[in-house]
């Protein structure tokens, strides 16, 4: 349900109703393309039942999903029917159309594509839980993310969202995990796993990735001393939950470990969509406060996070020992 976490902090004051937010949500329902609409946004039911619900409440946490359908035309295949077209002009009149007449040729083409174009459909989970003021969303770009925001403000009055910022910045954090010398003074709860990409932030910009490679040792600490700092490093929380964090406060790649989706407790043949969503907002949310406790904490508006220090003097020190593993 939540291959990828972006979350928000959701303003005071934004205290709806379910019935309150059902409502905003149905003038906006999701309806396909056009022949010649190039894309449309709107919501659906989450439960995936036609004529559902636009709105579900699982233990008191909301799910919303949105749909994205897009149509796409080759960029070339639309070049080279204005080309025909401006051809045939000068053919037939002698003269070469202006900017203006070709721009608005290359609209007309797009136009007239659209209908033979196939549309591309994607959904965004949405997760809302308002006791704790917290918007979740399962989006893999800041893109997606952006859409799925503005969507939700187009309906909802009132509601205000910021991006989460804690104290210490990701990336300073995760270099220090990767610095440490041993595994003790890494976060309780969470335990850096076998995957990270490190990139310089010099003019070369060189990057290395480590996949399936211990991580705690000489070889890696050496290139983080050296000034290649982590953009990803995968981690695991309380053994439930492994992902991996992002530079940006991204969670990527998020899986449930062996046995932990059994915990729903619902037959594989029947409706597991309640049983999911409990267990997922069940894990996501400690280890999302976890996570942001190893972080420093949540930054006040205004703040500056803290800098990333790649070369601490207790820690280069301890870098010339024995790895731990």
């Amino acid at each position: 349900m939540f291959k990828n976490v972006m979350v928000y902090r959701i303003g005071e004051g934004f205290a709806p109703t379910l019935a309150d937010v059902q409502a905003a949500l149905e003038p906006a329902q999701f309806v396909e393309c056009g022949a010649s609409q190039e894309k449309s946004v709107g919501w659906i039911p989450p439960r995936g039942e036609a004529y559902g619900p636009l709105i579900e409440s699982v233990g008191g946490q909301w799910i919303l999903k949105l749909m994205i359908e897009s149509k796409a035309v080759p960029g070339n295949v639309v070049r080279r029917k204005a080309d025909e077209r401006i051809a045939e002009i000068e053919a037939a009149t002698g003269r070469k159309p202006g900017k203006k007449e070709k721009r608005d040729l290359m609209d007309d083409v797009l136009l007239s594509l659209l209908p033979q174009a196939f549309a591309r459909q994607s959904t965004v989970v949405v997760w809302m839980d308002l006791e704790n003021r917290r918007l979740v969303l399962n989006a893999g770009s800041q893109g997606k993310a952006d859409e799925v925001v503005s969507a939700l403000m187009n309906v909802l009055g009132g509601l205000s969202v910021s991006l989460i910022q804690t104290v210490t910045s990701p990336q300073a954090a995760m270099t220090q995990w990767l610095l440490a010398p041993t595994e003790d003074e890494w976060p309780v709860d969470l335990t850096v796993e076998r995957e990270t990409v490190l990139k310089s932030t010099g003019e070369d910009a060189a990057s290395v990735r480590f996949t399936r490679h211990h991580l705690a040792n000489d070889d890696v600490r050496k290139h983080v001393m050296e000034g290649k700092l982590p953009t990803q490093l995968a981690l695991s929380w309380d053994g439930r939950v492994a992902f991996v964090l992002t530079d940006t406060l991204q969670l990527k790649k998020v899986q449930f470990l062996d046995g932990v989706m059994d915990e729903s407790g619902t037959d594989k043949n029947e409706d597991r969509f309640d049983g999911d969503v409990a267990l997922s907002t069940g894990l996501l949310g400690p280890l999302l406060d976890s996570l942001i406790e190893a972080l420093g904490g949540e930054m006040e508006l205004g703040a500056e996070a803290a800098p990333t220090q790649t070369q601490p003097t207790a820690v280069t020190e301890a870098a010339d020992d024995d790895p731990p593993f």
